[in-house]
């Protein structure tokens, strides 16, 4: 196998593992939370970003950075955030320095959904993945070896 097989081997695994994991997140966040993959993944960066810091700007998302963090187009994104705030899950604001600009933040009402959907979102991730990082952190741990070893010199 050269390298350019191996390299299209590699992205079709990448793809069968992305999907699988996105399926499987899919019914779990759906049944148990009523939330899609991408409405969890908006509602999860918006209550990291809260939880880090005290400062309110933090709070604030434009639709555009919300789209880039979580892969969407912005107009995609624009139709989720629809979806959550009409079940008040977030909530859109007019940027008072910018009147074309709208910003998004999460709700009390979005904080809790997050909090109650984390875990199954973490339960998901770690059984779908847990078993091919097996790989990766042997990988991990034979690069921290390497870095700690001592350098002989000539």
């Amino acid at each position: 196998m050269d390298d350019t097989d191996f390299v299209v081997m590699a992205w079709r695994e990448l793809l069968a593992r992305h999907a699988q994991v996105s399926c499987a997140l899919d019914r779990e966040l759906g049944d148990k939370h009523g939330l899609g993959v991408s409405e969890f993944e908006v509602l999860d960066r918006m209550a990291e970003a809260r939880s880090c810091g005290d400062d309110t700007a933090k709070f604030k998302f434009r639709v555009q950075e919300l789209a880039d963090q979580v892969h969407l187009s912005q107009s995609a994104m624009s139709r989720l955030i629809a979806r959550l705030e009409r079940e008040g899950l977030v909530a859109r604001a007019m940027c008072a320095d910018d009147r074309r600009g709208v910003f998004v933040q999460i709700t009390e009402e979005g904080l809790r959904r997050q909090a109650e959907a984390a875990p199954t979102h973490r339960a998901v991730l770690s059984s779908e993945l847990s078993p091919h990082l097996a790989n990766v952190r042997c990988l991990e741990n034979e690069d921290e070896r390497s870095d700690s070893a001592p350098v002989l010199s000539a």
